[in-house]
């Protein structure tokens, strides 16, 4: 399989910007997500940026980028103009968050071996909810899966509802998923989704992928039980720090 690991990389973060280009423990944010992504079982990997001072950045550590437009609304409309822009064919195209410097290339490789099945559209990970915390974050969101291993649903909310208990235990009496914001594509499917308008659940919970569901998209799903660590403010960085040591 011909597999394209893409980062989408924005400066103009609200809560952080620039992230891209801070420093962490002596790299930037995107050289430690290229570095991590290059480990990975991918044919190519590409960051896919608006911004000339990450171009130059990635630049800068010998990695490969290139200049998108800024107007894009998602990761994955910005993943599209990239390979689009890059115009060598791939069967797959896997998105990468650009804020996620510890990532690692075995949950990369986990999303990859979806598409062992030549069924397989799109594909996604998600990892085990075990606290109450976790389950009720309107910022981690929840997927729920059927026998098949795909997603039927993603929402802010803890679904499914247990009637009859306390919701403070509804962490342990269920097993509930979050999802992790990395994305597989088959390539023909990424240019397909990236044609379709903004859906009625996609607007009302804020997530991209409920617009695939909408429109009759599979989405497959491999668990994993590693965390990651998505930096979306200088605070979320100073914690992941002090996990690591």
């Amino acid at each position: 399989m011909e597999i394209i690991g893409i980062i989408p990389a924005r400066y103009a973060s609200t809560r952080f910007p620039g992230k891209p280009l801070v420093s962490i423990q002596g790299k930037t944010m995107i050289q430690r997500v290229y570095e991590q992504a290059s480990q990975a079982r991918l044919s190519k990997v590409l960051v896919a940026t608006d911004d000339e001072r990450i171009l130059a950045e990635v630049q800068r550590f010998g990695g490969e980028a290139i200049l998108t437009a800024s107007h894009h609304q998602s990761g994955t409309d910005r993943c599209f103009e990239a390979y689009t822009r890059y115009n060598v064919p791939h069967d797959f195209v896997v998105n990468i968050q650009g804020d996620e410097p510890f990532i690692q290339p075995e949950q990369i490789n986990l999303l990859i071996s979806c598409f062992e099945n030549p069924g397989t559209q799109l594909a996604t990970l998600v990892k085990p909810i075990e606290t109450t915390i976790e389950l009720f974050n309107p910022n981690s969101p929840k997927v729920v899966i059927n026998q098949h291993q795909e997603a039927i649903y993603f929402s802010r909310h803890p679904i499914p509802y247990l009637r009859g208990a306390e919701e403070s235990t509804w962490a342990v009496k269920h097993l509930y998923y979050k999802h992790l914001g990395i994305y597989g594509y088959r390539s023909d499917i990424l240019e397909q989704i990236t044609q379709l308008p903004p859906s009625p659940l996609e607007k009302a919970e804020s997530l991209e992928q409920l617009r695939w569901l909408e429109n009759g998209f599979k989405i497959s799903v491999a668990v994993t039980y590693q965390e990651t660590f998505g930096i979306d403010t200088p605070d979320d960085l100073e914690k992941v720090l002090q996990q690591k040591g």
